[in-house]
């Protein structure tokens, strides 16, 4: 049996099935404003890789900068 090839294969235009775009993140900065489904409204206070550490009142958590679960103000 020969290997199966590295790459997937091209599909055609009249396919049903689509590509899946890549999805669109927001970019985030020291001291923006966000908010967060469980926390609520907070501000960027440092940025690492792909982390930022976000105030929400008196506590800072630490949230990961693709999450859907937070978004830009």
């Amino acid at each position: 049996m020969p290997p199966r090839p590295s790459h997937p294969r091209a599909r055609p235009s009249t396919s049903p099935f689509r590509d899946q775009p890549e999805p669109v993140y927001d970019t985030y900065e020291v001291d923006c404003r966000v908010i967060h489904d469980r926390h609520g409204m907070g501000r960027v206070i440092g940025m690492s890789a792909d982390r930022m550490d976000v105030k929400f009142g008196s506590i800072v958590v630490d949230v990961d900068q693709r999450s859907p679960k937070v978004h830009l103000l």
